[in-house]
């Protein structure tokens, strides 16, 4: 029996997207924004990367190079993905105070990267005070606010904007726009 031959199929394989971090707002916040940019699924799998920075970045150029970093090892330890997706949180000082903010690196399976930031917001002096002490933010968060583990949750966004805005909500517009050379690559 001849059956005939499928004209323009397409694989219904979803693309494999790494991150570079087992916490579960990086992994959803990934994937809200490469299901809005592409308009279609995806398999995403979050992977202990290392940041290779401190433990709690400053500036710009530390918290970049974390988010290059995870994204990076995360290829070197998941070497199969189609999309490699790095996100890390970072601090900074200006004449208002300490300000928080995040950085996203997205490395993709042909050599292409794209990158973007986060907003800024100012953490309470007192939440300064503890991370100029030595504390990542998050700790100060819980120990300050009595949370528990907060950064795997609303993190300070979601606490200082009383749920109005979430973490996941937060990085997943800076992932997007991490996207942007993706989804333009005549342009990139």
């Amino acid at each position: 029996m001849n059956l005939p031959k499928r004209q323009n199929f397409q694989p219904t394989e979803k693309p494999l997207v790494i991150v570079g971090s087992k916490n579960p707002v990086k992994i959803y916040s990934t994937e809200d924004a490469f299901t809005l940019a592409f308009n279609k699924g995806f398999h995403i799998n979050g992977v202990s990367s290392y940041s290779d920075v401190s433990a709690q970045p400053m500036g710009d150029k530390e918290t970049l190079l974390g988010a290059k970093n995870r994204a990076l090892n995360a290829q070197k330890i998941f070497p199969e993905g189609d999309y490699w997706v790095g996100i890390e949180g970072g601090l900074d000082t200006d004449e208002q105070g300490m300000n928080a903010f995040a950085w996203v690196y997205i490395l993709d399976s042909e050599g292409r990267s794209g990158q973007a930031k986060t907003g800024i917001f100012y953490v309470p002096n007192a939440i300064a005070d503890l991370v100029n002490s030595g504390m990542e933010l998050g700790h100060a968060d819980d120990q300050f606010f009595d949370r528990e583990n907060s950064k795997q949750g609303g993190g300070s966004v979601g606490i200082l904007t009383h749920g109005a805005l979430d973490r996941r909500s937060y990085y997943s517009q800076a992932v997007l726009l991490a996207l942007i050379p993706f989804l333009n690559k005549n342009l990139y």
